[in-house]
């Protein structure tokens, strides 16, 4: 299956754009910068806060970015990802906070077991619901291009359900369930179908995994049969590569898209880990 490329958004600068009569829309990462970019259309100006090639769990705002936020008519975040983003709202009116659209989860075979997710943007069927949703957030904004918001997100939920529907026709049949992954960033993707996560590391890609905590990831990757232990692109693999060459796994990468190279959307990324997981898991 082919997917639709849409327009590529590899990150903004928080500088303060011009508007030219569009609705000032910042994101607190890439793929609700993807996701404002598609509803959006035209009738709006995207900012996403992170860089290009930055990890986001972590991100600082300068007193620009700050300003960015604050003068911003939508604010597309996720109470509790980000603190700085938190900070920079301070309970304005102008957040949009996709927790309030989308049932968080705490995350599953990681460490930290009451923590909430965030990574909801990796189950296509959630972002579904997060289109419709940022399309009625928009058009009570700006309503002069309310049926046009509503137009490209039934557009955008047409193409999340291509995707939906490739993940489930390439984990059809599978030898293997077992994902284990550098970071616990998969715990929707794997809920939707029918996987286990098993981070080696917690939510947070950078903090670093204790010896013990290695050592059971390890050791559960050698009694479920596990043969590909999976990195990200964004974070150095030195310790998912320890791992594989302890019980004789491959290694490839499963991207959790917290930020993509120029070319790439959410969309082909999505589609790379759905072939990826295929390979690794034996699938039909």
């Amino acid at each position: 299956m082919v997917l639709a490329s849409p327009v590529v958004l590899t990150g903004c600068t928080a500088a303060g754009p011009a508007l030219h009569g569009r609705l000032g829309v910042v994101a607190s990462a890439y793929p609700f910068a993807w996701l404002a970019e598609q509803v959006g259309g035209p009738d709006v100006v995207v900012t996403d806060l992170v860089k290009p090639g930055a990890e986001p769990h972590d991100v600082e705002l300068s007193p620009r970015e700050v300003g960015t936020v604050e003068q911003a008519a939508v604010v597309i975040y996720l109470k509790g990802f980000q603190p700085a983003v938190d900070d920079a709202l301070g309970g304005g009116k102008q957040g949009f906070d996709l927790g309030t659209v989308i049932t968080q989860q705490p995350l599953v075979g990681g460490q930290e077991a009451t923590s909430k997710d965030p990574h909801i943007w990796l189950d296509p069927v959630r972002m579904e619901a997060a289109a419709t949703a940022l399309a009625g957030r928009l058009g009570a904004k700006d309503r002069k291009h309310a049926e046009a918001y509503r137009s490209r997100a039934a557009t955008v939920v047409t193409e999340l359900g291509a995707l939906d529907r490739l993940f489930r026709s390439s984990l059809t049949g599978c030898v293997r369930k077992d994902v284990v992954t550098s970071h616990s960033a998969f715990g929707y993707l794997a809920g939707r179908y029918g996987l286990v996560q098993r981070g080696i590391s917690g939510l947070t890609p950078d903090a670093e995994p204790s010896p013990r905590r290695i050592a059971e990831v390890a050791d559960f990757a050698r009694k479920n049969g596990v043969t590909t232990i999976f990195f990200e692109s964004l974070i150095d693999p030195k310790v998912a590569k320890t791992v594989a060459s302890e019980v004789g796994a491959m290694t490839a990468v499963l991207d959790p898209v917290e930020g993509v190279r120029s070319g790439d959307s959410y969309l082909t990324v999505q589609g790379r880990n759905a072939a990826a997981l295929h390979t690794a898991l034996g699938c039909a």
